[in-house]
């Protein structure tokens, strides 16, 4: 398992101490022609977790360049603790943690040789064997980095990422390759760094890491945020759902108000946004009538539903 810890009591320093740890304001990334983002926005406070979703190609890679500093804006602008990650890097660098989805690393260094390498390039890193200690890999100390299964290169990923106790950490489909254990482990250990005053940006295709870390999320589609709030919010703008099956000479169902009838009898399905009125409904019917409804489910709406009728959604993109 991956060790929590308490987070160091590292003085905050660095560009700015107080404000939105980052503030991404109408930004555009293009190649050539193709708009990859599309003047999106958005602002994470210390202390938060912000995730951007999408599929593959809706932008979320492009924007978190910018934000990394690893290329400049075409439009727009974007600040970390005050500072342009490009332009003000010095001041920045040493306070951003930057996890990408492949790190590159050289296969013949130890894990030992390689974060000892990355500590040198910081101004104020952990320990070396607190670093390891933290994702777990003292025992692997001496394995070449080439050996790591794709779980531990992963580990030791993340472990360079906050070996400089970061104000921002920039998380790009952190648990890649982890086993579910390991996976809910580094939730832990992110819920600790965000108790801390860390403000945390994150990308995954796991939509479970999204509902479990994130306070906030913004949906990408065609490089633009189509939806955006907390994952309740997001949820909530798809309706809930009531399945089950009708005897062939069951009597027909009831008024409905507030419920769209999406599949008729014997196989019903009802969706809702007043889900415990139209369900009251339904049982009530069902008790008066005798009525057995068979295989019986009341499900709210979740994230998930709500992503992928985005996902789903070939219309471009309001401008």
């Amino acid at each position: 398992m991956i060790r929590v810890e308490e987070r160091s009591t590292r003085p905050a320093g660095g560009p700015r101490a107080h404000g939105p740890a980052v503030e991404v304001v109408d930004l555009q990334r293009r190649y050539g022609s193709f708009e990859a983002v599309r003047g999106i926005s958005f602002e994470v406070a210390p202390g938060e977790v912000f995730a951007l979703l999408g599929v593959n190609g809706a932008g979320k890679t492009s924007a978190l360049e910018v934000l990394e500093g690893l290329a400049p804006p075409d439009g727009g602008s974007v600040r970390v603790l005050g500072g342009d990650p490009r332009r003000d890097h010095s001041a920045v660098r040493p306070y951003l943690g930057v996890l990408l989805q492949s790190s590159g690393l050289p296969g013949d260094l130890t894990v030992r040789e390689t974060v000892s390498a990355w500590a040198r390039t910081l101004t104020a890193p952990r320990l070396v064997e607190e670093a390891l200690a933290q994702v777990d890999l003292t025992g692997r100390a001496h394995v070449r980095v080439r050996s790591l299964s794709g779980g531990e290169r992963r580990r030791l990923d993340l472990a360079l990422a906050l070996l400089g106790r970061p104000r921002v950490l920039v998380l790009d489909e952190p648990t890649t390759g982890l086993d579910p254990e390991s996976r809910r482990t580094v939730w832990a250990l992110v819920h600790d760094l965000v108790a801390g005053g860390t403000a945390v940006v994150l990308t995954t295709h796991h939509l479970e890491e999204a509902e479990e870390l994130a306070d906030r999320i913004a949906v990408l589609r065609g490089g633009r945020i189509v939806l955006e709030g907390t994952p309740s919010e997001i949820a909530e703008t798809q309706p809930a759902t009531i399945r089950f099956s009708l005897a062939p000479d069951a009597p027909p169902l009831p008024p409905l108000p507030g419920a769209e009838l999406v599949a008729p009898a014997p196989d019903v399905e009802l969706h809702t946004r007043a889900l415990q009125p139209v369900l009251t409904t339904v049982l009530t019917w069902a008790a008066e009538q005798g009525v057995a409804l068979a295989g019986l489910q009341a499900r709210a709406a979740s994230l998930e539903q709500a992503f992928l009728a985005v996902a789903d959604d070939t219309s471009p993109p309001q401008a």
